[in-house]
């Protein structure tokens, strides 16, 4: 059930956290995960710390800077995203992120963050609903919903403790709570409560982010590279799809360029569609795609027929129901 705005569920209304193994939770707006702990540039700097300031971090890059992150940055966590922890290098940890699905590891994706950008907890919230941000970014409160604590981006997941006269109450990583306007989010009982979206309705959803840069490993409102454009659009309309594009491929139906629907998802590969898939785009009707390409260039909309795409295709997904 989707809570109607200014309304508190029941189960919202008295919601408080059991007790549970300890877990770990992404600790910053938008965390980002890289190949091995300490190769970042100084420039980098506003990414690493708690809190963060993505968007200080990607508005201060060039593209020549933005694509030498290619291959050193793995993938982006959002805040309260839960992270298992497989490793620690003096301040820096190895974790995976649970509920990005990879062929790279069992436990989710893998990669290197500051230990500062994590909270453990042994509070569990499986009984709450949770409230899902549908706002490009939204500002967190602390408790006086004045003082702005952070700028989370869309798609980021909080347990709901309450809600009340336009504000939602929730749980946050390191304990306590602290507040969303009810404007910014959505909130449901339980994640089976997403309703079932039409293909317009991914491409709309993939809409709100036309003209934001490429950034490779991205998975937030301040920069998507091509699946992390499609995994998030699909995500928060509760379809979980694999992290990255080669393995995107390999669930959903197989659909012919004929048979395309909007929200589809269109794969292109090396060596003329035969070799590596590398890139993924969503068919958003009358023979156009959007996607997000590459560094240097902007989420944006083109024809399937672009040469450069066209002789790369290598197959099409569905992953709802006609």
């Amino acid at each position: 059930m989707l809570f109607p705005p200014g309304l508190a569920g029941a189960a919202g209304a008295n919601c408080s956290p059991a007790k549970a193994a300890g877990k770990h939770y992404i600790n910053v707006a938008v965390a980002t995960l890289w190949k091995s702990p300490s190769i970042n540039r100084t420039l980098d700097r506003p990414s690493l710390t708690n809190p963060v300031d993505i968007g200080k971090w990607t508005a201060s890059m060039t593209v020549s800077q933005r694509r030498w992150l290619t291959g050193r940055t793995e993938t982006q966590a959002l805040y309260g995203q839960e992270v298992r922890l497989l490793q620690e290098k003096g301040s820096w940890a190895k974790v995976a992120v649970v509920d990005q699905t990879t062929a790279k590891s069992k436990y989710g994706y893998p990669g290197w963050l500051p230990k500062s950008q994590i909270a453990m907890t042994t509070s569990a919230y499986d009984g709450c609903p949770f409230a899902v941000v549908s706002a490009k970014t939204a500002a967190l409160y602390e408790q006086d919903k004045h003082t702005k604590a952070l700028e989370l981006s869309f798609n980021t997941r909080l347990p709901v403790a309450a809600r009340e006269n336009g504000w939602i109450k929730v749980y946050i990583p390191a304990g306590g709570t602290a507040w969303l306007r009810a404007q910014d989010a959505l909130v449901y009982e339980q994640a089976s409560d997403i309703p079932q979206p039409s293909g317009e309705d991914l491409v709309s959803t993939g809409k709100l982010f036309l003209g934001l840069p490429y950034l490779w490993a991205g998975i937030s409102a301040y920069g998507f590279d091509c699946s992390g454009f499609t995994s998030t659009v699909y995500g928060f309309h509760g379809i979980k799809l694999p992290r990255d594009a080669s393995d995107q491929i390999k669930q959903g139906s197989p659909m012919a360029l004929d048979e395309l629907k909007p929200g589809d998802l269109m794969f292109f590969a090396y060596n003329q569609g035969k070799g590596k898939v590398h890139h993924v785009a969503m068919y958003a009707g009358d023979g156009k795609m959007i996607h997000s390409p590459k560094a240097g260039k902007t989420v944006e909309i083109i024809s399937i027929k672009t040469p450069a795409y066209a002789q790369e295709f290598a197959g099409a997904r569905r992953y709802i129901g006609e």
